[in-house]
């Protein structure tokens, strides 16, 4: 199965429209994200997510039988912190089509421990995603080569 990545950019009207940017060829068999493993399996894949110096934020979006409907890069932060609002993650996650989210993001320090604002940013995210109907399934948060899910 083809995993595809997207951007997101404004049309000549200025409304935003997914755009394509790459395709990823992915063993059908662990396209069905039904757990952190499996996530953070997809980001290192795609992005090489424990081995970048800024902080990236991502997004997995999914359908309703939990296959990968596309894969985001929502924001590249600093060394030690990674800028995302809802919005952001929704817009997107709209256009995909999905039924669930997965969002993702690196601790370039190595470390894997949950920070208030990992908790807030979930919690945040989660609330947006229940009031607009687009179930949020997990946090992840990769370092090292490991990950934890903040969820």
């Amino acid at each position: 199965m083809n995993i595809n990545k997207y951007g997101l950019k404004f049309d000549n009207d200025r409304i935003g429209q997914l755009v394509k940017e790459e395709t990823y060829a992915y063993d059908m068999g662990r396209c069905v994200i039904d757990s952190p493993e499996k996530a953070a399996e997809l980001i290192e894949f795609v992005f090489d997510g424990s081995n970048l110096t800024q902080e990236v934020f991502w997004l997995i979006t999914l359908n309703s039988a939990r296959r990968v409907s596309g894969i985001f890069e929502v924001s590249v932060g600093t060394l030690m912190c990674s800028l995302v609002h809802p919005r952001e993650v929704f817009s997107r996650a709209i256009l995909a089509g999905a039924a669930s989210i997965i969002i993702a993001h690196n601790h370039p320090s190595g470390t894997l421990d949950i920070s208030e604002n990992d908790r807030e940013v979930t919690r945040r995210i989660r609330q947006a995603g229940e009031i607009i109907g687009i179930r949020l399934d997990d946090h992840v948060v990769i370092a090292d080569g490991g990950f934890v899910s903040a969820y």
